[in-house]
């Protein structure tokens, strides 16, 4: 049985693994089959990560905390959590290929999904003028037209936040009624380089090696148009990973896991969440890294808190139990 199992390998789980391995936790991370990494994996250059000058690339940053983690001593399993048992003591973790870890304390750290038009160029050009994070890639579009899909308040930020860089933002939505709040709609509204494109939608986008335009259906009458831009930052929201704790741990309105206060401490004892996955506002990797290392001093406190027997069965470390097919 392991001390802390944590799930998810972002900055939060990688940040969180550091700190547990530094502390003598000896974690073991579950870092996905398909989508190790996390969402800094489809990044192209990242500019705004604290100790990086010259910027670095997303999956080299992502590598360099993985060897981090892995030189404290984190051992690190590329497979999918299929099922939690987090009541009681002893936290069961079941992966796909039918082991089962045990550990007293989870570091929930499965991050979030950015909602995706559903093209597909949207893949192929992700990271070449299609990106979800205007703040992390609108550096790259000074002087450039572009445009933002959505219409909440987080496609009104996305837009007024890229015309510090773009001659152009276009904000394209499917209706001629905005979701976002009156405040954030006059700011985008008063904005002289936002220009609003309304009942149209998006299906396809063009380019080979980088975006080049879009092609645009009306809602209501089905007519054909093309935009020239440079680049598409879709903003229609984003979804926290948390349908393996529904029923086990509570979740805010928003869709996160709810915490206490500004601790990582969710509603069962011994199980902590960390980065997006409890983020609704900021999502950037910096302040998931910050969540990984409060969820992991959160489960050391927890950990010296628990009767030392318990905590003794946890020094031994057996192969994790294999059920049949």
């Amino acid at each position: 049985m392991r001390q802390t199992i944590i799930i998810g390998s972002g900055p939060a789980g990688y940040t969180a693994a550091i700190y547990a391995a530094r502390a003598n936790l000896n974690p073991l991370l579950i870092a996905s089959s398909v989508e190790a990494g996390g969402e800094l994996m489809k990044t192209t250059e990242v500019e705004n990560y604290p100790g990086f000058p010259e910027g670095i690339q997303g999956p080299d940053l992502m590598a360099a905390f993985q060897a981090q983690a892995e030189r404290f001593g984190t051992e690190i399993v590329l497979d999918d959590v299929t099922s939690l048992e987090l009541r009681g003591d002893v936290k069961r973790v079941t992966l796909g290929n039918g082991d089962v870890h045990e550990a007293l304390t989870v570091i929930f750290a499965t991050g979030s999904a950015y909602r995706k038009l559903g093209l597909e160029d949207e893949e192929r050009l992700s990271g070449h003028g299609v990106s979800w994070c205007a703040t992390c890639d609108g550096f790259f579009f000074r002087k450039k037209n572009i445009a933002v899909v959505g219409g909440g308040d987080s496609a009104m930020e996305e837009a007024t936040f890229l015309t510090k860089f773009a001659d152009k933002v276009y904000v394209i939505h499917r209706s001629h009624t905005l979701r976002a709040s009156k405040t954030m709609q006059d700011r985008a509204l008063e904005n002289p380089k936002i220009e609003f494109i309304f009942n149209k939608t998006v299906e396809h986008i063009y380019g080979d090696g980088a975006v080049t335009g879009l092609g645009l259906v009306d809602t209501t009458d089905g007519s054909e148009t093309t935009l020239d831009v440079s680049g598409l930052f879709v903003a229609i929201g984003a979804d926290p990973r948390t349908h393996l704790v529904h029923g086990q741990l509570d979740i805010n309105p928003d869709g996160t896991i709810a915490v206490e206060g500004r601790s990582s401490r969710t509603n069962i004892p011994g199980v902590f969440a960390a980065g997006d996955v409890l983020d609704p506002t900021y999502r950037q990797a910096v302040t998931a890294a910050g969540s990984g290392t409060v969820a992991a001093l959160d489960a050391e406190h927890y950990l010296a808190s628990i009767p030392k027997e318990l905590l003794a069965r946890a020094t031994a470390l057996p192969e994790p139990e294999t059920v049949s097919a």
